[in-house]
């Protein structure tokens, strides 16, 4: 089965060419350009946007990171507090209800100082004598066992003697201080409603490093991530989320981060964004490294691209617009072009049914269409006079052919002549006239054979021979003759009867006029450039003294520009011939292209 040709798709006519042209060309790139721009320019403003995202996602948590900063000073500002001290070491100087004022009133006085707290900031004190201090009103009465239970858990097991408050009752490996990312709410629950607190655990030591009581400092994280999205855009949602994928605290009730999502923010921490194609949002994050928490951010792609789609959409339906002019302009611009074209093959196919008679009228053409009218009238004009010409030539090669046909009634009654003699001289015992009727014979057979014009080098060695035979009984064996030539050379083809004449001219020019023996030479060899060489050389008496002989002559010779023009017909340049008078005697060589035409023998069955 053969393949489909493409080419057979292709439109036949050129107006729709150029139509389908300019759509590939022009229409086609041009709208993938734009399809591409528009696509970059998405990108463009989706990388922008995470960028400015991402910039938020930082302050933030550079905020979160100036409250932990803030709650460290804190500790070490009441640490350093002689008054508060005094209260958590000698709780017995003062009355239960006078300690609890005035650490109340150093909590109020830090709120005052730290402006950058907020109400989601709750201070607790633990001294080593069962008292707790807190910043916040609890509606029941708290219990010192609690306090010092959830402390132990979060800085170490703590061995000491009521009262006494010797370092050495501690033991060493325990911390110092803690930050604990997920501190369970229990007791301020009556005043916050997250779940966790973000807590920083920790021993107050004296400027000996003596501790004398314990502190928290816990920031209501839910309440801060709240206050710092009050200016954030409606249409965005927050999050923070641990390690571990939970969320701990979200922008709105109904907002979710999907399991994938937080699975690929777990696997890649150090990207700012990702696009996450089920709810069509862009996702962009912050990791915290101290916490092991993530805060996100997440912008549905609908509102991002909301006025960049409205410009698409009017741009395209604009290109469109546009483009559907173009087609039709371009339609009518091809037919404009083609139908000058059309109306000019319409003439030319009546020209030719009317056999070139009839001529194209200029009159309508305009531009290159009249040109190309002008130029085929032209051509029809020299085409008529061709037509004329070659009429007038096949009428001359007719009456040339006739001549030629009467000519040749000569060759064969001279032919049927030498048949005759032939047998008169075999029935009178004359074998050598017989012989000689015998080799012109073949002579005059290859001459009248006119269709052939090259020949096997064997056969043309049968013809040298059969003329030697001649010339031998004419001169008396006054003369040798050598062929030398490789067997593999006898189906090479020569011109035909292109060594007899030059035999010939060795024998009437150079040794027949010697009164000793002559020399012929006939030598045929293949070059390595692909030439074949044919030369016949003599040892008679040169070519000063057979040109001094040709002045008495009444009619030239003929031989060797008859085969020089020959060898230029047959070989169109490929060929040389060249006379070398050798002194004495005279060798003429000739080189002809190596054409082998080794005949196809055909097996006999059996």
């Amino acid at each position: 089965m053969t393949k489909p040709d493409w080419k057979t798709f292709l439109p036949h006519k050129l107006r729709y060419r150029l139509f389908g042209a300019f759509v590939v060309l022009i229409l086609l790139p041009f709208s993938v350009l734009n399809v591409y721009n528009y696509g970059q320019i998405e990108s463009l403003v989706e990388q922008k946007i995470s960028e400015q995202s991402h910039e938020q996602l930082v302050q933030m948590y550079g905020s979160l990171e100036d409250q932990m900063s803030i709650a460290f000073k804190t500790l070490i500002f009441l640490e350093q507090d002689s008054a508060v001290r005094n209260v958590l070491t000698s709780p017995d100087n003062r009355s239960p209800l006078e300690n609890k004022s005035l650490v109340e009133e150093k909590f109020k006085m830090i709120n005052n100082s730290f402006f950058l707290y907020n109400p989601s900031v709750y201070f607790t004190l633990l001294d080593f004598h069962d008292n707790v201090y807190t910043s916040y009103l609890p509606k029941k009465a708290l219990a010192y066992g609690p306090y010092r239970e959830q402390f132990r858990k979060h800085l170490g097991e703590m061995t000491f003697i009521k009262g006494n408050t010797d370092s050495n009752s501690f033991p060493s490996e325990e911390l110092l201080y803690r930050w604990d990312a997920r501190d369970t709410n229990h007791v301020l629950r009556e005043l916050s409603s997250s779940p966790y607190l973000l807590s920083l655990y920790a021993y107050m030591k004296d400027s000996g490093g003596k501790r004398y009581g314990m502190a928290r400092i816990s920031i209501d994280y839910s309440y801060w991530f709240q206050s710092m999205l009050k200016d954030s855009q409606s249409n965005q949602e927050y999050f923070l989320i641990t390690g571990n994928g939970e969320t701990i605290a979200r922008s709105s009730e109904k907002a979710v981060l999907s399991p994938d999502v937080t699975r690929e923010i777990a696997l890649h921490p150090a990207e700012a964004y990702l696009t996450d194609n089920d709810s069509d949002t862009l996702i962009n994050y912050v990791y915290i490294e101290s916490l092991d928490w993530y805060m996100v951010n997440r912008i549905p792609l609908a509102v991002l691209f909301t006025e960049i789609s409205g410009l698409k959409q009017r741009y395209f339906l604009t290109f469109f617009g546009f483009t559907a002019a173009f087609v039709l302009m371009a339609f009518m611009i091809s037919a404009t072009f083609t139908r000058p074209l059309s109306h000019l093959q319409n003439q030319m196919k009546e020209v030719v049914r009317k056999n070139l008679k009839v001529r194209i009228p200029e009159g309508r053409s305009r531009g290159e269409v009249l040109e190309l009218t002008r130029t085929f009238n032209t051509m029809l004009d020299d085409a008529n006079q061709m037509i004329a010409r070659l009429k007038a030539e096949e009428r001359q090669k007719e009456a040339v052919h006739f001549h030629m046909l009467l000519a040749q009634m000569n060759p064969h009654f001279l032919l049927n002549t030498l048949n005759t003699m032939k047998w008169s001289a075999i029935r009178s015992g004359n074998e050598e006239i017989s012989e000689m009727c015998v080799s012109l014979g073949k002579l005059l057979e290859v001459s009248l054979n006119s269709q052939v014009e090259l020949v096997y080098l064997k056969d043309e060695i049968e013809l040298v021979q059969a003329y030697l035979h001649i010339q031998r009984i004419r001169y008396r064996d006054s003369f040798e003759v050598t062929c030398e030539f490789d067997d593999k050379l006898e189906y090479a083809l020569v011109p035909k009867l292109s060594l007899q004449p030059l035999v010939e001219n060795a024998i009437h020019h150079g040794v027949g006029p010697l009164e000793q023996l002559g020399q012929i030479r006939i030598g045929i060899y293949r070059q390595d450039t692909g030439k074949l060489m044919l030369e016949v050389a003599d040892n008679g008496i040169g070519m000063e003294e057979s040109r001094r002989q040709q002045m008495t002559r009444t009619r030239p010779g003929i031989g060797l520009s008859n085969l020089k023009e020959r060898l230029r017909l047959l070989f169109k340049g490929q060929s040389e011939l060249e006379v070398i008078d050798n002194q004495p005697g005279t060798l003429v060589r000739f080189s002809i292209p190596f054409l082998l035409s080794t005949p196809y023998l055909q097996k006999r069955s059996d």
